[in-house]
């Protein structure tokens, strides 16, 4: 029972898995246009979309067709029918040109088909349509241009002839616009339209032309001036703009009278307007009427004399500096004689309290410098007419300060070196000249912040260091300011180098201290070397304030016989050498002593061992036994060789010898 059982629920699960899968495939969907992609306008067209669906059992499936033009859903149906899905496009237009796609979904399943492009051609003509054919100048034409039967975007042209009026676009297939005419005349009127498609668009024919007659307006603008000629600066102008002709109704007309850019005044039949002249005042003035969109002019140029020019502001010196006394001048050049006298325009210095004073010479000031830029203006007055120069900007100069004068780098003596001079304070350009005992050398102009005043010299003696000044000169009224002896360290090269030895060569033996002295002439510091031939390597080398310095070999023995010399440089690096010196270390006089001694002991020695053997010889006698006349064995001599007192003796003996 237990088995059965599993088996049947086994069964039953994979009965139900099999339910729960999907019945169906989309296999395919096609679409096609008919009667083809390529069509003209009124063509009735169908879009056909064909889905090919594989189902499991007769089980009815929910179809839902979307179609698309252009990417944009034009038409949906959703059905349980395995037709295919039609979409009518009676009498087609250019509107109707777009992509299409068709799209089924079924329970969340989706498919689409390729997409195919239809093309419409033909448009129908425009219709243009006035509400009138005969207008006043500047009232409204209705015009209405309708494009038949057309649908979609369409943007509508109207025309004056060949020139674009306006244009409109709408969603319909006809467009109003009111259109403003100006002039006189006959007008030929005509409109087209495009029709908007993705991505491009399609242009119809011209419309109908339609000729419209324009009266003009029975009215002009009137402009009178007064005075009409020879206006001087002062003279009152009297100008009036009115409405010339008639009309029976003024409603919507208007005046405006300008000069240039600037609109004096306004009104609706008449404008009176009044003002002074100025030189300024001369040119076009202008007398303008509107109605709606009609405008008509009047034009008439005024030529206003100037009764005085305007002022110019002029200082002398030209260059001025911080606290010198200047010069302000005020003066306008031309006069008009015939209305001014020369003495009645009166000129005053603008800003008030500068502390300028008054000459005796009409629009002279006179006063001294500011210590900072400071702006003048000048003002000329006369009958009224007040004119202003242009701003006089005074940037007074700083003096020049007495200079700094010093040199660049070391002053070593017969080499080329620069001379620095520079002083704090000065406006530029400034003119530096380098001077030897007040004698002129060079000069040289500083012009840029970042420029220096150097020149190169070259001495030969140290004491001419201090000879040397500049003088700097930004002001040709003043006398230019002396710097002070310049004052520098002058490196002398080292020359003329001397080695001493002591004690004197002569005196040099065994175990003496010797000592090489190095003197040379130049600048301090000095770095000695002491060498001995034969050896790369310096004895020793060391570096002093002093122009002279020792080297001492102490206890001399044979192998510091030889030759030496030193060697010395200071900053001006040239090396110098001195001269060879030759040392001989003789033997020490207490060693020839014992020699002399040892030698004297030997001879002594020999001489004596020579008197002792001598003296051996002459003394040595025979051996006796006591028997006169017998000898012995030879040792001792026979009587006969001995002396006769000592022969006659009984009995002797014979001293002992050392």
């Amino acid at each position: 029972m237990g088995p059965l059982l599993l088996l049947t629920s086994t069964l039953l699960s994979s009965w139900r898995m099999v339910e729960a899968q999907p019945s169906f495939t989309i296999k395919q969907i096609t679409m096609a246009i008919e009667p083809g992609t390529d069509v003209r306008r009124d063509t009735n067209v169908t879009v056909k979309c064909q889905a090919v669906v594989g189902i499991f059992g007769q089980q009815a499936l929910s179809r839902a067709y979307t179609i698309y033009k252009d990417g944009i859903v034009v038409y949906t149906k959703t059905t349980s029918s395995s037709e295919d899905l039609v979409y009518p496009l009676p009498q087609v237009r250019v509107s109707n040109t777009g992509k299409y796609k068709c799209k089924i979904e079924i329970e969340g399943k989706q498919k689409s088909s390729d997409p195919k492009k239809l093309t419409v051609t033909g448009l129908s003509s425009p219709v243009l349509r006035l509400n009138k054919d005969v207008f006043s100048e500047g009232e409204e034409v209705i015009a209405r241009c309708t494009a038949t039967e057309e649908t979609g975007s369409i943007i509508f042209y109207f025309y004056e002839g060949s020139n674009e009026l306006q244009e409109t676009r709408v969603n319909s297939n006809q467009a109003e616009v009111k259109l403003r005419l100006s002039g006189k005349g006959s007008r030929r009127i005509s409109c087209d339209y495009t029709v908007l498609i993705t991505p491009d668009s399609v242009k119809s024919r011209k419309s109908n032309i339609t000729t419209v007659s324009i009266q003009e307006l029975p009215v002009t603008p009137v402009l009178e001036i007064s005075p009409r000629q020879r206006i001087y600066e002062g003279d009152r102008l009297n100008i009036s703009c009115v409405v010339g002709g008639f009309l029976y109704n003024y409603d919507g007309i208007s005046l405006f009278l300008s000069q240039g850019t600037d609109l004096l005044s306004r009104g609706t039949t008449k404008i009176n307007h009044s003002m002074t002249a100025l030189a300024k005042d001369s040119g076009e003035f202008e007398c303008r009427l509107e109605k709606g969109n009609v405008a008509k002019t009047s034009t008439k140029n005024v030529s206003v004399t100037e009764l005085f020019s305007a002022p110019t502001l002029t200082v002398s010196p030209a260059e001025v500096f911080q606290g010198d006394n200047m010069k302000l001048t005020c003066r306008s050049a031309n006069y008009a004689s015939e209305r001014l006298r020369k003495e009645e325009v009166t000129y005053t210095i603008n800003p008030p309290g500068t502390q300028l004073v008054p000459g005796r010479e009409v629009g002279v000031f006179s006063g001294r410098t500011l210590r900072y830029e400071f702006n003048y203006t000048c003002t000329a007055q006369a009958k009224g007419i007040v004119k202003h120069s242009k701003i006089l900007t005074i940037s007074p100069k700083v003096s020049v300060s007495v200079p700094k004068i010093l040199v660049v780098g070391r002053v070593i003596l017969g080499r080329p070196f620069q001379i620095l001079c520079q002083s704090d304070v000065g406006s530029l350009p400034i003119n530096y000249t380098l001077l030897k005992k007040y004698d002129f050398l060079n000069s040289t102009t500083v012009k840029q912040p970042y420029q220096q005043a150097r020149f190169m010299v070259t001495i030969q003696k140290p004491d001419e260091i201090n000879q040397y000044m500049c003088e700097a000169q930004n002001n040709d009224r003043r006398n230019g300011e002396l710097s002070k002896r310049l004052n520098a360290t002058v490196i002398v090269p080292l020359s003329e180098p001397v080695l001493t030895v002591l004690p004197d060569l002569a005196d040099i033996a065994e175990g003496d201290n010797l000592y090489l002295i190095c003197g040379i002439k130049g600048t301090p510091p000095v770095t000695f070397k002491w060498y001995h031939s034969g050896d790369v390597q310096p004895l020793f080398t060391t570096t002093s304030n002093k122009i002279t310095m020792d080297y001492q070999i102490p206890s001399l023995g044979s192998k510091h016989s030889g030759t030496y010399y030193c060697e010395a440089v200071n900053i001006a690096n040239n090396i110098v050498r001195s001269q060879l010196v030759t040392i001989d270390v003789r033997m020490a006089l207490w060693k020839k002593g014992v020699i002399v001694a040892s030698c004297l002991l030997v001879v002594a020695v020999l001489v004596l061992l020579c008197v002792l053997r001598f003296r051996a010889k002459r003394d040595a006698a025979p051996h006796y036994d006591g028997t006169e006349g017998r000898a012995t064995n030879g040792t001792r001599d026979s009587v006969a060789s001995l002396p006769a007192d000592i022969s006659n003796r009984s009995s002797y003996s014979i001293p002992a010898t050392v």
